[in-house]
This record gives structure tokens, sequence and C-alpha cells, in this order.
């Protein structure tokens, strides 16, 4: 036994891991048998319980196997008026709608990150079925911010798909839908986390971080109202500020908080060390949003991007008007937010002369230099890991 024991403790990481945590049981959810799986950023497939039969399940498969079992609370367990019964229902229709889809980067980075953050002896079956639900809390936020958005937007569609609000029958009813789902998100937390410790840190975290959201999607909103272009309020600064705001905290900062509450972090020097990292790399991210969305290839990104039709503040033109000359502003003026296509092909040929690709690429290497210097200046008692799982997933991404 001192001998197997020895062998363990040397062991790879990952034999280790799968050795400490064969005494779990598997998750139990009422219509579902999951076994909790240890996957973490990297794709590692061990189990945290075992029943010699069952197939192995990754992080994402286990996430996606919490959907229905949530949604089924949520409209069948939660409230049991009969009264309610429509409205119950149209919920049900709502989640299932805007929910599911997209890539689910930031619900599965609440589990991954913290997989990093605790040992595995600690990364219980109750443990990991929590962070698990946040990160769906999270997709439930998500999915808030885009039905509301794509109203404000006028959107036709999202995610290979009419909006919600375009559906027969939905209409501006959809407002009143955003808030369900939003409203979904603390009714999850109450009843799952009200008893942890970190209840009300989750509670503050994510009514701040809707608030910052909304204020960024506020600037947005004001920065390019619809109908109206006016090249001179894209700044970098208000640009930079959107970014902030509208995408960094809940994009990448809200999950990696969670999960550091939810290990029991919760010292605020920790969390403001993990925001500067983090918001940088929010900020890189929508950057490489506006990039691919001028130059990526519809074929890998999945759309076809809108952003010069549409009058963005995107990075590109921000960009492009600090250093364009005035007969080239006055081309740009001419043709931005225009959605003929002789228009749009103007400011792209724009760009190509202002050499913008070669531009974002130097701005990418040098993001990248300064995001791994301010993981080691203020990630000292955080994992590296954890940031520079994120970075792995982003940098040099095509889609």
């Amino acid at each position: 036994m001192r001998r197997l024991l020895s062998w363990v403790i040397n062991a790879p990481k990952t034999i280790r891991t799968m050795w400490l945590t064969l005494a779990a049981s598997p998750l139990k959810l009422k219509n579902t048998s999951l076994m909790l799986c240890t996957s973490s950023f990297q794709g590692d497939n061990l189990c945290n319980g075992t029943h010699g039969k069952k197939a192995l399940l990754s992080d994402c498969q286990l996430f996606e196997g919490q959907f229905e079992e949530l949604v089924t609370e949520l409209t069948e367990r939660d409230l049991s008026d009969p009264a309610l019964a429509d409205a119950l229902s149209r919920l049900r229709e709502v989640l299932v709608y805007n929910s599911p889809g997209g890539k689910r980067n930031r619900g599965l980075s609440v589990i991954g990150s913290l997989r990093e953050l605790l040992p595995p002896n600690q990364l219980t079956q109750d443990v990991v079925q929590r962070a698990l639900l946040v990160g769906w809390c999270i997709e439930l936020l998500q999915a808030f911010f885009l039905v509301a958005d794509d109203i404000m937007d006028a959107s036709v569609t999202r995610r290979g798909q009419p909006c919600w609000y375009k559906k027969d029958g939905i209409g501006l009813d959809a407002i009143n839908d955003s808030f369900l789902l939003e409203g979904s998100i603390y009714r999850l937390l109450r009843r799952h986390c009200r008893d942890q410790p970190y209840y009300v840190h989750l509670l503050e975290l994510f009514t701040e971080t809707s608030f910052q959201t909304e204020l960024g999607q506020a600037l947005d909103l004001m920065t390019a109202p619809p109908g109206q272009i006016d090249l001179n309020r894209f700044t970098m600064e208000r640009y930079k500020a959107i970014v902030k705001y509208k995408t960094a905290y809940y994009s990448f900062y809200l999950p990696v908080a969670a999960a550091m509450y939810i290990a029991g972090i919760k010292s605020e020097v920790e969390h403001n060390n993990a925001k500067h990292i983090l918001l940088e790399m929010g900020e890189f991210f929508q950057i490489q949003d506006d990039y691919l969305d001028c130059y990526g290839d519809p074929a890998v990104t999945g759309k076809i991007g809108t952003d010069i039709q549409d009058n963005k503040c995107s990075w590109l033109v921000v960009t492009a008007l600090e250093i364009m000359t005035p007969e080239q502003r006055a081309e740009l003026e001419a043709c931005y937010g225009r959605h003929d296509d002789a228009s749009v092909e103007k400011v792209k040929a724009l760009y190509n002369t202002l050499q913008m690709p070669a531009l974002y690429c130097k701005y990418e290497d040098e993001s990248y230099q300064r995001l791994q210097k301010l993981i080691a200046g203020h990630a000292q008692n955080l994992p590296h890991s954890v940031f520079h799982n994120f970075a792995n997933k982003i940098y040099k991404r095509n889609k």
C-alpha cells in the first residue's frame, strides 16, 4: 500500500487526479445519471466518481446535460400556482429558444477556472454541480442581454435563426421575455447557493456586472444612434470604455470571479489582480471580433460582417480615424454607415490603404506581451493557468 501511495503521489497530474477522486460518487440529477468529470481547459477526461460501465463525460457534456434539468426546475418545480401555467410555458419556450447555441465559453469558464483553483479532492460532486449551475446563470445573463440588444439594434438573425422578437407573435413582448431570463438567474442562485458562504458575493457580482454591462450598452447606443452618422463621436477613449463595460466585465471577469468566490477566494486584492488581467483580455477579444467582422472568412466565422453598414464604433474605424488624411476622412464620412455594396467596398479599400491588417497584427503581438506581463505581475497568488487557458482560447483565433 505504501508503495502504491508513493507511486500515486509522484504520478503525472492526470493519473494522480484520477486516483485522488475515485472515491466520489456520481452526480445526482433527477432525470439523468451523469458522472462528474474533471475535464480541464486542456481536455483531461478523468472522473470524480465512477461506475465502471458508465462513459466518462467532459465538462462540456456535463454542462449541456444540465440544461434540461434547469429548464424543468424553473418551469415545473419552482412555482406551482396553476394560474401561472401559461406564463411558465412561455418561460420554457423563451429558455429553450434563446439559451442554447453559441460557444458556451462564458459558462464553461466557471468550472474550467475552478478546476485550476481547487485541488481535485475538493472538487466534490456538489461543488462541481454548483459551478456548472453558476455557469448556466452566466449563459442566461448573456441570453438576457442578447434578446434586448437585438431589439435595440433591429437585428434580424442571431445564431443562425431569427431573433426572438422577430418570431411570429412575439414582437416587443420579447422585452418582458428578456426580464424573465434575467429573473431566472436569481431563482437558480437562491435555490442552489443560498446556504453557501459565497452566496451574497455571487449576488453582488451578478448585479454589479449587469449594471456595468448596461452602462456599456448605453455608451454604445449614444455613440452611434440609429440613423445618425457622426464620426466625431468615434474616439479611442470612448471605444475602450464601451468595450470594457459592455463586453469585458461579463465575458471575462464574471466567470473567473465567480469561480474564485466558489473556491473561497474573496480577497478584494486578489479579485482586483484578476480584473486587471481579464479586462485586458476582454479588450483584445472585442478588437479581434471587430477585425474578424471585416477580414474574417465567413465560411469560418459563420457570419457575414456588417459593422461598416451598421455604423459601429469598431476598433478598425477608430484606429483609421487616428491616422488618415483629411481627404481620406471625407471619403470615409461619405461611405461609412451606408448599406450599398459600393460604399462598403470603398471603406474596406480605405482600410487596406491604411494597412489595417498589419496594424492589427502589431497590436495583437503587443497585447499578448502586455498580457504576459500582467499575469506575471498580478497573478502572484493565483494559478497562472487560469489566465493562460483563457489566452490560448482567444489569441490567433479565426472565428
